[in-house]
């Protein structure tokens, strides 16, 4: 079976030239709620049932999504569906992100850290950040306890990790070696 990347660029490429016409965050918060309905394990169970239709399911969507859908995302929705591709559709909302934070020169990232950081922390993490990576970042925290301390952060396939946990691995393999 292919990748979901692969399966997923074709589609996220075509709803994005659609949606670049019109507004996009409008496009990506309707995508946001298809995605986190698509996501539900309930909902991948009816429609992977044999007994549910295509209809079926993408009323069954539409009904549960408390956003307004516009006529483009109704027709990806309806595409994804017909063919099979439901599983996919939270790929494709990934990578319709990630083509709409290449035009406006910004990138997600995610930051890692042992204990919750206060937002006036934040900020000044990200502003050292952006000078960093050398763009514009829209950050999301996660707390990971086993990190000890310190901070690791992943921006696309970049890591920058300073953690207490990956600085005591370093001097592991140092001492190991």
């Amino acid at each position: 079976m292919a990748e979901l990347a692969t399966l997923a660029r074709p589609y996220a490429e075509a709803l994005f030239q659609v949606a670049a016409k019109g507004d996009l965050k409008q496009a990506s918060n309707e995508l946001d709620a298809l995605a986190a309905v698509a996501a539900n394990p309930q909902l991948r169970q009816f429609a992977d049932a044999p007994s549910a239709g295509a209809a079926q399911v993408f009323d069954v969507m539409t009904s549960v999504v408390k956003t307004p859908l516009s006529d483009a995302s109704k027709n990806l929705l309806r595409t994804v569906i017909d063919n099979g591709r439901l599983s996919v559709l939270p790929e494709i909302v990934a990578q319709f992100h990630v083509l709409v934070n290449e035009r406006s020169g910004v990138s997600d990232a995610v930051v890692y850290s042992a204990f919750p950081i206060e937002p006036a922390q934040l900020a000044g993490v990200v502003a050292s950040l952006e000078t960093r990576f050398k763009r514009k970042l829209n950050a999301s925290v996660q707390v990971q306890p086993d990190l000890i301390g310190g901070i690791r952060v992943v921006v696309g396939d970049e890591v920058l990790d300073t953690s207490v946990k990956a600085r005591l691995e370093q001097m592991k393999a140092a001492l190991t070696a």
